[in-house]
């Protein structure tokens, strides 16, 4: 239910803004992310103690929480339903184009009655747009091109928006009693950053009765077919899902044929008919005997290999590695001691620095780094110099309400990075800040080397400490601006600039291969969550399965140490 009610308050987000609605949208988009990022269903925190339960969620108020209460009991939000009617738009297609906001949306259904992504494509093909005041020939291009870069992602699901509600999937099955095993395979268990589908491994003593259980689960909008030992179903957030009912002694083989990835497992299996074996997702054969199956690592041993953790299985050296006895000491999921890219409502956060201090401190962290935007981001409220100074001293007393605790607020700047390479804020400015974040936020279209040097400027800057999000992208949406990573590794190596690998869902950047490369180049990282809400600390996890994807050890990254520690790292 979490999907389906996260996309209602994220659309009457958008609606209300069409309409000039002060203050509302930004309420909806807040309940949107907390309702999204819950990991349990909200459907059964009502049916235990309803509106009451419903209100102990953190960051969800009254109104909020009776909406939510409709939709449980109805289906619907009449509020909701109101909007659709006035403006009958796909906010969702629409909104995941690069540059369309929910003024522009308004404008082109009220001048153009644009509804639909289709619509869209068909009026910039037909040179309809330029004659609307905003639009012109570039605009037209720049939304086809979006279109076209949104159509290739079609099909293909955000991890971090995914994950909790594959984990309520996959706990209702865990909480059966006769179910010994239930866990996901596939690129969900790799840890990739985008996911085409679920597939789900379940020992169990009553196969049937699993298979009719999960088919009738309240996230199941369509049951596509099933037997005795499998189900496909496709589920309320649009995913396809398979169960597969496994007998424990081929379990640990169809765990590694069913994790993947193609390629990885293509290797194995050559590698196994060169020993004189046949390998399947039923186990290890040697002729007709089984020789292995029960795990993963049984398999992997038989074959000659150390066990290769799923996320490295991409065909990218990790078979010769293990071969080798060489496979890197991954960063352990948990590991992390701070966040060192925070934002707040001092710009376009949620939440307070306190609240976001709170938050942290619940997740397990021992500090953050509070990075609000700077000035010329004109978009955020960013702040200027003054707004710093004003801000520092803000931290400076909540550090001294949090010192029985021992957890520490440092303070920190996202500062932007300008089309020449210099900064928007003042060098003695940035001097009095504990760590200093540099990024690219505008001027996107430059060539490669001019990109590529503008951010080599920024780099040595003595001031800056780390780039955040380095390459600009924006998981189904915008395209990484042209850089050379080689020459920003190197840069970095020689300046002792820190590469951020950004944790937020859609952006996950760095990605994996140009983590691999920092690593080999012994250039350090850092894991942040890019957190704008309470909710943001756990999306920490998806960077961490980043920094593991690019072979990242506990070392490379510098928040997994002390805050002491952490800052003799920094320039």
């Amino acid at each position: 239910m979490n999907p389906e009610i996260s996309k209602i308050f994220q659309e009457m987000a958008v609606l209300l803004d069409m309409k000039g609605v002060a203050f509302k949208p930004r309420a909806y988009e807040k309940a949107a992310l907390i309702i999204e990022n819950l990991n349990e269903d909200v459907g059964e925190i009502y049916k235990q103690g309803g509106l009451d339960a419903l209100l102990e969620i953190q960051g969800i108020g009254q109104g909020m929480a009776e909406r939510i209460e409709e939709y449980i009991k109805t289906g619907h939000i009449l509020d909701y339903e109101k909007l659709k009617k006035q403006i009958p738009v796909d906010v969702s297609g629409l909104t995941l184009i690069e540059g369309l906001g929910p003024k522009n949306i308004y404008k082109l259904y009220k001048k153009l009655g644009i509804k639909s992504v289709k619509d869209l494509e068909k009026a910039a093909k037909t040179g309809n747009l330029r004659g609307l005041a905003g639009f012109g020939e570039k605009s037209e291009q720049k939304i086809l091109k979006g279109i076209e870069f949104l159509k290739v992602g079609q099909g293909r699901f955000l991890l971090g928006n995914v994950l909790p509600y594959i984990k309520i999937v996959i706990d209702r099955l865990k909480k059966l009693p006769y179910v010994e095993q239930a866990v996901p395979a596939g690129s969900i268990r790799r840890m990739q950053e985008t996911i085409g589908d679920l597939d789900i491994l379940a020992i169990s003593k009553k196969p049937e009765e699993t298979i009719e259980y999960f088919v009738s689960m309240p996230e199941v909008s369509h049951i596509y077919g099933k037997g005795p030992t499998k189900a496909n179903v496709r589920l309320k957030n649009g995913m396809e899902a398979d169960l597969r009912v496994l007998e424990p002694k081929s379990f640990g083989a169809a765990l590694q044929y069913f994790t993947g990835d193609k390629y990885h497992n293509i290797s194995l299996r050559e590698i196994a008919v060169k020993r004189g074996y046949k390998l399947s997702e039923y186990g290890l054969f040697k002729g007709e005997k089984r020789i292995a199956g029960e795990t993963e690592e049984e398999i992997y041993e038989k074959l000659g290999l150390e066990w290769i953790s799923p996320e490295l299985r991409a065909n990218s050296g990790e078979i010769d590695a293990a071969r080798l006895k060489k496979l890197p000491d991954l960063i352990r999921y948990g590991s992390l001691k701070g966040d060192l890219q925070v934002q707040t409502d001092w710009t376009d956060g949620q939440h307070s620095i306190k609240e976001m201090a709170e938050a942290a401190k619940k997740y397990g962290l021992e500090y953050i780094v509070i990075t609000d935007h700077t000035k010329s981001l004109a978009m955020t409220g960013g702040l200027d110099e003054k707004k710093l100074l004003k801000q520092m001293a803000a931290i400076d007393e909540i550090n001294r309400e949090l010192k029985s605790s021992k957890f520490k607020v440092l303070k920190g700047a996202e500062v932007n990075i300008l089309k020449d390479g210099n900064l928007d804020i003042k060098d003695e400015v940035l001097a009095k800040l504990d760590v200093v974040g540099a990024a690219v936020h505008s001027n996107f279209n430059l060539s490669e080397e001019e990109q590529t040097e503008r951010i080599k400027a920024a780099m040595e800057n003595p001031n800056v400490d780390i780039i955040f999000h380095p390459t600009g992208r924006i998981i189904h949406k915008r395209e990484p601006y042209k850089i050379s990573i080689d020459e920003l590794i190197k840069t970095a190596k020689k300046t002792g600039t820190v590469l951020e690998i950004d944790a937020y869902p859609n952006r996950l950047d760095l990605k994996d291969d140009y983590i691999k490369k920092a690593v080999e180049a012994g250039v350090l990282l850092s894991i942040d969550s890019d957190g704008h809400s309470i909710s943001h600390f756990q999306h920490l996890e998806l960077g961490i399965a980043q920094a593991r994807r690019g072979w990242a050890g506990k070392k490379s990254v510098i928040n997994t140490r002390s805050w002491e520690d952490m800052l003799k790292l920094l320039k």
